[in-house]
């Protein structure tokens, strides 16, 4: 059984406009396995965020974790996967389902929401933008 702790941020320049996500995951000991930046088009941070879930979770499952602590500093979508908030945003629903889907991969998937300060988050962050300025936005 592999445990692992996963971070991930989404953002968009301008809430919408061109949007970008950072994953990254790493043993127990915050030690890293993987990381991911990408653009993914126009859009909103919120959406940003769940994709990066997404991502995130995915990249997990095909590095053969099973028990993770995930961990983002978008307390919407931190509260929102926990169960705690109700996902009343229509167009965040797929997003919400597919995460959920994506857990019934995984033994245990606990979600955390951390400060941007965080140093991993930071990293992710890094990705993010990374991503937006090599893409020329």
């Amino acid at each position: 059984m592999k445990k692992a702790k996963i971070y991930s941020d989404g953002g968009a320049r301008g809430n919408p406009g061109p949007a970008a996500i950072g994953v990254l995951v790493c043993d127990e000991k915050d030690n890293k396995l993987a990381d991911h930046g990408e653009t993914i088009g126009e859009t909103t941070n919120n959406v940003a965020e769940y994709t990066a879930v997404v991502r995130g979770l995915t990249l997990a499952a095909e590095l053969g974790i099973s028990e993770a602590d995930y961990f983002l500093d978008s307390e919407l979508v931190a509260r929102q996967l926990s169960g705690i908030y109700r996902l009343k945003a229509e167009h965040l629903k797929p997003f919400f389902i597919q995460v959920k889907d994506l857990e019934k991969k995984f033994k245990r998937v606990t979600y955390f929401h951390v400060p941007r300060e965080h140093p991993k988050i930071k990293h992710v962050d890094r990705l993010v933008n990374l991503a937006l300025d090599h893409a020329g936005h």
